[in-house]
């Protein structure tokens, strides 16, 4: 994933594909309290699984996965977002907006869920 920084704004993007679309994210038993918000610093790369769930990994390999409180049309095709935060922090209170391909116009926008740690299952 690369990280693009803008002026009042941090793009989160990853090349499309039609397979991740639905991926199932992997799965990860919750290991603390959910918090209300990631400070943008710490949030070193992102994994978009499906329209509802994005990993937050974090600069220290922590991960927070977010679970949208509703579908994000589009999220899981598209595989990028961007967001508009003025605090340095990303908060369960804010939305994502999906970015869609060139030459399209803006794609949905959607609101966050808390920030669950998790540690994930091994991949087998």
């Amino acid at each position: 994933m690369r990280i693009v920084l803008i002026p009042a704004a941090i793009l989160f993007a990853a090349a499309p594909g039609a397979a991740s679309q639905q991926a199932e994210a992997p799965a990860a038993t919750p290991t603390g309290a959910p918090r209300n918000c990631v400070a943008l610093t710490q949030i070193r790369r992102t994994e978009v699984h499906g329209d509802r769930i994005i990993d937050f990994v974090l600069r220290d390999g922590q991960v927070l996965r977010n679970e949208l409180p509703l579908a994000c049309p589009g999220l899981g095709f598209e595989e990028r977002f961007s967001y508009r935060t003025s605090t340095g922090q990303l908060c369960s209170v804010d939305t994502i907006e999906v970015l869609r391909s060139p030459g399209l116009s803006g794609g949905p926008t959607c609101g966050l869920g808390m920030f669950q740690p998790v540690e994930r299952a091994a991949a087998e």
